[in-house]
C-alpha cells in the first residue's frame, strides 16, 4: 500500500482508531487498513506480547534511537523548535514506512494502530500544530508511545529509553 502524503498517513491512523476527530471521511479512508479490528485501548495478547516483523522492529527501533539521542535536550529545555520539527518529521517517515510494510495479524495490527495514533499526535505537537500544547509536550507523547511499544510487543532487540 502506497501513500501520496503525510496528510493521507494521519487520516488512515486517525481513522482507523475511530477516534472521531477527522470525521467520516477519513474514517472511510482509514478502513481499508484497520481489518475491521480498531481498538482504543492497549491490551496484551492473551498476557503476552504481540508479535512483530522485521519493518515494524526496523521503525520503532529508530523512532527509539532518534528520541534516546534528543532526550537530553528534551530534559533540559533546550532543544530549538528546528529539532522538534525534524523529531516529527522522522516520526512521520517511520509511521509511513511501518504502514506500508504492514504484515501483522489484524488483532496486532489494531494494537499498533493505538501506538501509532499517539506517534502522530505527539508530532504534531512537536511540529508547533498544536497550539495548545508546547512541543515538548508532543515529545513526552512520543516517548510514551514508544514506551508502550516496548510493554505491548515482542521485539527482543528493543531497548526501552531510560528516563
Amino acid at each position: 500500500m502506497s501513500f501520496t502524503s503525510r496528510g493521507l498517513l494521519l487520516t488512515l491512523a486517525l481513522g482507523s482508531l475511530s477516534l472521531g476527530i477527522a470525521g467520516s471521511a477519513l474514517a472511510a479512508t482509514a478502513q481499508d487498513h484497520d481489518h475491521g479490528h480498531a481498538q482504543h485501548e492497549l491490551q496484551l495478547n492473551a498476557g503476552q506480547k504481540w508479535a512483530t516483523d522485521a519493518p515494524l522492529r526496523k521503525a520503532m527501533g529508530e523512532l527509539s534511537d532518534t528520541l534516546r539521542d534528543a532526550l537530553p535536550a528534551i530534559h533540559e529545555n533546550t532543544l530549538a523548535d528546528a529539532g522538534y520539527v525534524k523529531l516529527s518529521e522522522q516520526v512521520n517517515a517511520q509511521v509511513a514506512y511501518m504502514v506500508e510494510n504492514c504484515a501483522l495479524p489484524p488483532e496486532a495490527d489494531a494494537q499498533l494502530h493505538v501506538i501509532i495514533a499517539a506517534m502522530l499526535d505527539g508530532a504534531e505537537s512537536m511540529a508547533g500544530k498544536v497550539p495548545s500544547e508546547t512541543r515538548r509536550a508532543g515529545a513526552v507523547k512520543l516517548l510514551g508511545a514508544i514506551d508502550n511499544y516496548g510493554t505491548y510487543f515482542a521485539d527482543p532487540g528493543f531497548k526501552p529509553i531510560k528516563h
